[in-house]
């Protein structure tokens, strides 16, 4: 199938007429939705407007209760260029009374800075400094049950997946 300036004129007043490429690639025939993708992102098409929400947002009002917890707000972002043009996502803004949980219990532990050839299975091998210099060594404390690292850096190097979509 070959590009003419009719088809390519058409795909530009469909697109931004706000037809999905499934639908363009149907009127058009002979063309398929990843072609029509395709051409509008080499076309560089942005003419779709930014959605935007028209619902209020609700006023934010101080609790009496003492700290509230984190609560976010979200709105929709839509971006019309590149190979998620269609994607929509959500940018959300953390509410300005967010309290972050201190952590319990936490052990800072002191490191026995063993050189590589003194590693061990149950020692661990949280890297400390800088691998060009003399003075790199690692951890060192025993790793307990499982993993390559002890308690505080197994903390620190593994993030449970919800505490990582919160970041985002």
């Amino acid at each position: 199938m070959n590009w003419t300036d009719e088809r390519v004129e058409l795909l530009k007043k469909l697109w931004a007429e706000g037809l999905s490429a499934s639908q363009i690639a149907t009127q058009l025939g002979g063309v398929s939705r990843n072609a029509v993708i395709g051409k509008v992102h080499r076309l560089k098409l942005s003419g779709r407007g930014r959605t935007s929400s028209s619902a209020p947002r609700p006023k934010k009002t101080a609790s009496s209760n003492g700290p509230r917890p984190a609560a976010r707000t979200s709105r929709q972002v839509t971006t019309t260029v590149g190979a998620t043009a269609l994607q929509a996502r959500y940018d959300s803004e953390p509410d300005a009374h967010a309290q972050v949980r201190p952590q319990q219990n936490v052990v800072i532990p002191i490191p026995l800075k063993l050189k590589l050839v003194e590693l061990g299975e149950r020692t661990c091998k949280w890297p400390i400094g800088d691998p060009m210099h003399e003075d790199f060594a690692f951890c060192g404390n025993d790793v307990g049950e499982c993993g390559p690292y002890c308690g505080y850096h197994s903390k620190l190097a593994y993030q449970p997946a919800s505490d990582r979509r919160k970041a985002r």
